[in-house]
């Protein structure tokens, strides 16, 4: 599967944004999309997933409650929405999936996803 994430900016401290993820090639039912990030001169972070058959979702500690994944079947697109956006939630976010058939499982690790979009910059300043 294709996937392009698009919808970064710059925003102030405590702003929001909305992340999409556009895939393309198949349907994304059976497969798991998560969100990582990287910042600069970091490693790449997960930050969320969901599972699209049966909509389970998980988050890293560090954006419980103020990110929110959700999924639109009819567009094939998965969204991080961005609350409360801190400066240190600076990064280039990506997204990736992997197919997990009908597995409840969701990955958290970063070599566990096979396909993976382009980047996305979010700036927080601050």
């Amino acid at each position: 599967v294709q996937l392009q994430a698009y919808g970064g900016g710059l925003v102030q401290t405590g702003g929001s944004l909305r992340l999409s993820c556009a895939a393309s090639g198949r349907p994304l039912s059976g497969y798991v999309v998560g969100w990582f990030r990287q910042a600069p001169g970091k490693g790449r972070e997960f930050v969320g997933a969901v599972k699209w058959s049966g909509g389970r979702i998980v988050y890293a500690d560090s954006v419980k409650g103020r990110f929110t994944i959700s999924a639109d079947n009819a567009k094939n697109t998965v969204y991080l929405q961005l609350n409360s956006l801190k400066p240190e939630d600076t990064a280039v976010y990506y997204c990736a999936a992997k197919f997990t058939m009908f597995s409840s499982y969701v990955p958290r690790a970063e070599n566990e996803y096979v396909d993976w979009g382009q980047g996305t910059q979010v700036t927080v300043s601050s």
